[in-house]
Parts: C-alpha cells; sequence; structure tokens
C-alpha cells in the first residue's frame, strides 16, 4: 500500500551562465606598398603607392622609361657629366616633363571608405528573429472554491473537466457540476450510504454525459444537460471503481478488484473485453490520443500497456494480453499522462515509496528516463502548447511543480494547498489547471497560459479539371 512518505522535496536550479563578447582585437595593419617614383634626397618627398586602380589616360609610357632608366645613367656617368650637360638635362626635364616625378597619377582623389573595414557589429541593425519572451507564471491561484467532505484518498479520481468547460468534482455522495463560462454550480446526483461514496467520474468525449464509479462496485451514466440518470452498470466489478476511461463509445473502468474492463455503453450486453493483469487495486487509466493503446497503474506497483489489436472478448486461461509490462515503480502507479506531441510517449508517476516521474516509449517499451520529484507524484498533466509537463504532489510541500521537456529543469512551483494535491483537471482550451486537495479547497491555477488561437486554414485553390463543380452528379 502506498503510505505517501514524508520525503523533503529537493529542488534543483540550474543556473544559467552569462556568456561575454571577447574583446575587440586591433585591427591590422595594411601592408606595406614600395614607393614607383625615383628616388630623392629629400625624405618628405617619398610616397607610397596607393591601392586604387590608376587612371591609364594620366600616363605617359616614354615618360616613365625615362624615369625609370635616368637614375642609373646619372649614377654610372656621374664622373664624365659636364655643366652644360647637367644645365641641359634639367632643362629638358623642365619643358618635357614638367618637373612630374610620379610615374601612377590620378585625375581626381579617391573617394574616402563608406565605413571602416574593422568595426563593431551592431546587432540591432541586422534582421534577427527575435527572442522568445518568457511565459509568466502566476505564483498564487486565480480562483479558489471550497471542497467539503471530499474523499482524502490517493487511489480514487474524483475530479474531470469536460469538454463543455464543466468541471464536475465528487464531494462525499455527491457529484457537482461548476460551470467555467460563467462560474455557477449545481448538483448532479446524490448516492445513499450504501452505495456511496463516489469513488471516480469521467466525462464521456461529447461534454454531456458523464460516469460516475461508486464504492458498490455500480457505474452510472448520466445525462448532466438534463440531470437525469441514464443507465447503470452492475456486475462489472466485485468492489469499488476507483477509475475511469472513455475511448469514444467505450467506458473502460477499473476496479479494487485488480480487473480491468471495457464496456460498450451502446449495447444491452455492455462488458465487451476484460483485461487482466494487475493483483491489487487498478488507481490509473488512460487511453492514448489515438485510442489503440490503454495504460494502467495499480497498487501493484506495476504500469501495463494494453492494445486494442491484442484484446479478446474471451481470452483463454493464463493468456498475456499486455503490450508491455513494466516493474520499474516502487509504489503504487496511479498519475498517467499521454503525452500530445509524440503519440508513442506516456508519462508515469509513483506513489511515496517512488516518487519518480518516468517517461516510456511504448512502442519499444523502453524507459527513456526518469527523475526523482522528491515526494509522492499524484497526478500528472501535459501542457498542449509547449513541450511542458506538470505534476502535483504530496508530502510535504504539497506542490504543482512545471517542468520543461525533456531536460526536466523546473521551471516554477505553485504552492498554497496545504495537504497533498489528489487530483488535477485540465481546461478544453488547455490554459487552467484545477487541483483539488486533502485540504477541501479547489484551487484554479492559470499555469499553461492563454493558449494561443489555430490560424485560419488557407482556402483551396485547386485548378484542376472539377475544380468549378461543387459536387458530381
Amino acid at each position: 500500500m502506498d503510505a505517501g512518505s514524508f520525503s523533503s522535496s529537493v529542488s534543483s536550479e540550474k543556473g544559467r551562465s552569462a556568456s561575454r563578447r571577447s574583446a575587440l582585437r586591433d585591427v591590422p595593419s595594411r601592408p606595406f606598398l614600395p614607393s614607383m617614383h625615383t628616388s630623392s634626397r629629400n625624405p618628405s618627398s617619398c610616397q607610397t603607392g596607393d591601392r586604387f586602380i590608376p587612371d591609364r589616360s594620366a600616363m605617359d609610357m616614354d615618360v616613365a622609361y625615362y624615369l625609370l632608366t635616368e637614375p642609373r645613367k646619372e649614377k654610372e656617368n656621374a664622373v664624365a657629366a659636364s655643366p652644360s650637360k647637367e644645365a641641359y638635362r634639367k632643362l629638358l626635364a623642365e619643358n618635357l616633363l614638367k618637373n612630374r616625378t610620379r610615374i601612377l597619377t590620378f585625375k581626381n582623389k579617391p573617394p574616402p571608405p563608406s565605413q571602416p573595414f574593422f568595426q563593431e557589429v551592431d546587432i540591432s541593425s541586422h534582421h534577427l528573429k527575435p527572442a522568445k519572451q518568457r511565459r509568466y507564471i502566476p505564483q498564487s491561484a486565480e480562483r479558489t472554491l471550497d471542497a467539503p467532505d471530499i474523499v482524502d484518498d490517493y487511489y480514487l479520481n474524483l475530479m474531470d473537466w469536460g469538454s463543455s468547460n464543466v468541471l464536475s468534482i465528487a464531494l462525499g455522495n455527491t457529484v457537482y457540476l461548476w460551470d467555467a463560462s460563467d462560474g455557477s454550480t449545481s448538483e448532479l446526483m446524490t448516492v445513499d450510504d450504501d452505495a456511496g461514496p463516489v469513488t471516480s467520474v469521467s466525462w464521456a468525449p461529447d461534454g454531456r454525459h458523464i460516469a460516475v464509479g461508486l464504492n458498490s462496485s455500480d457505474i452510472q451514466l448520466w445525462d448532466s444537460s438534463s440531470n437525469r440518470l441514464m443507465r447503470t452498470l452492475r456486475g462489472v466489478h466485485g468492489s469499488r471503481v476507483g477509475s475511469l476511461a472513455w475511448n469514444n463509445n467505450i467506458l473502460t473502468t477499473g476496479g479494487m478488484d485488480g480487473m480491468i474492463v471495457n464496456n460498450d455503453v451502446r449495447m444491452r450486453s455492455h462488458v465487451v473485453q476484460r483485461y487482466r493483469g494487475h493483483q491489487q487495486e487498478v488507481c490509473g487509466l488512460k487511453w492514448s490520443g489515438s485510442g489503440q493503446q490503454l495504460a494502467s497503474g495499480g497498487n501493484d506497483n506495476l504500469l501495463h500497456i494494453w492494445d486494442v489489436s491484442m484484446a479478446s472478448s474471451n481470452p483463454s486461461p493464463g493468456q498475456n494480453q499486455c503490450l508491455h509490462r513494466f516493474e520499474d515503480h516502487m509504489a503504487a502507479v496511479k498519475a498517467l499522462a499521454w503525452c500530445p506531441f509524440q503519440s508513442n510517449l506516456l508519462a508515469s508517476g509513483g506513489g511515496g515509496g517512488d516518487r519518480c516521474i518516468k517517461f516510456w516509449n511504448t512502442h519499444t517499451g523502453a524507459c527513456l528516463n526518469s527523475v526523482d520529484t522528491g515526494s509522492q507524484v499524484c497526478a500528472l498533466l501535459w501542457n498542449k502548447n509547449e513541450r511542458e509537463l506538470l505534476s502535483s504532489h504530496g508530502f510535504t510541500q504539497n506542490q504543482l511543480t512545471l517542468w520543461k521537456y525533456p531536460s526536466m529543469v523546473k521551471i516554477a512551483e505553485l504552492t498554497g494547498h496545504t495537504s497533498r494535491v489528489l487530483f488535477m483537471a485540465q481546461s478544453p482550451d488547455g490554459g487552467t489547471v484545477a487541483s483539488a486537495a486533502g485540504d477541501e479547497t479547489l484551487r484554479f491555477w492559470n499555469v499553461f497560459g492563454t493558449p494561443v488561437p489555430p490560424k485560419p486554414a488557407a482556402k483551396s485553390t485547386s485548378t484542376g479539371p472539377f475544380s468549378s463543380y461543387n459536387h458530381i452528379r
């Protein structure tokens, strides 16, 4: 039996290290370009070459040849040169060369560069993808309601939120309905002490009909719009029915007798399959989104995965119907949640003697990860819009913990309950989570944020041969 031990909750926060830009290095100098004019005795007259392309129309190749060869001839004939020849050379240079000393010339001054070659990069000027702003998560409940006489039992499932935005909760022998659209409360049904208390509730996919499991082993089907009892399923189990799960018209029930039964509520003989695998009470049942696999957890510390293709209406004795049998948990397995963005990913949580959240690949049967939360795991819910998982816990902090998947880093811890948070339910839009605890309070948390409205579907632009016809006659 899961005792819900008082284990201290260890919260680990991973620090974030801020990265710094490396210091800018000195800009390397340009390579040296030697002078391309004749040597001069005046150092200030030396000019280096220019990296811009010269204007060839301003060049005189004959003059350039003379300037390149004249210094060498002057050195060779320096001794034999007479004053008259020197005067003649100077006169010739003034008239013909016009005192030009450069070979490469430019008509106009080269334009300055538009921006320096080495400069600090301005990140704001680049069209970068804007960083996603971190979602604000309120640390306190946005609304709190009284829940007197709620049964403080780990193995029961006493709350569910239907597709019509109505939350149902069982308090003792009575089931109440709370309409989230206007905040109104109504009483659905009350059973006698002989049949009660109510041990499980679950909305049908249509959001109108609701199944109610009783301590007497009966299952009742109610129409919430008219508060009318539609049907009572008897003889399905030998003891209380603590877990319920819908798969279209199939209502799956789990009892303290360890049996799992599929009931087709449209048929007179409603029992269509029985699953045998648990030796103690079945406290967790969840169908996958595809409706092909069923996960069941029990007080025998076992987790089973059942496949509809392997089910048989009349199984032979000893027949193994389950697809996978997991024995890794060390306490009762009640918390189950199928991943909305990966169909074969299942999260499961163990009781006080285990305190772990485990992730399973239900196709291969592999355990992908296991995280010790430090306290009893009572319920699990996936965020429908982000890769996040919410868990509710028991002793000692009685908190709700939001995890980032798959790193399993804690994003937030929500406290307020003074007793273990046994039940959680998610609103149809996925933004709000309701939690109920043994402290007889029902709290609403805006933990998953405002859901993003879906984009409208693009209109078809088909240009096929029958695109102008609405239908084929």
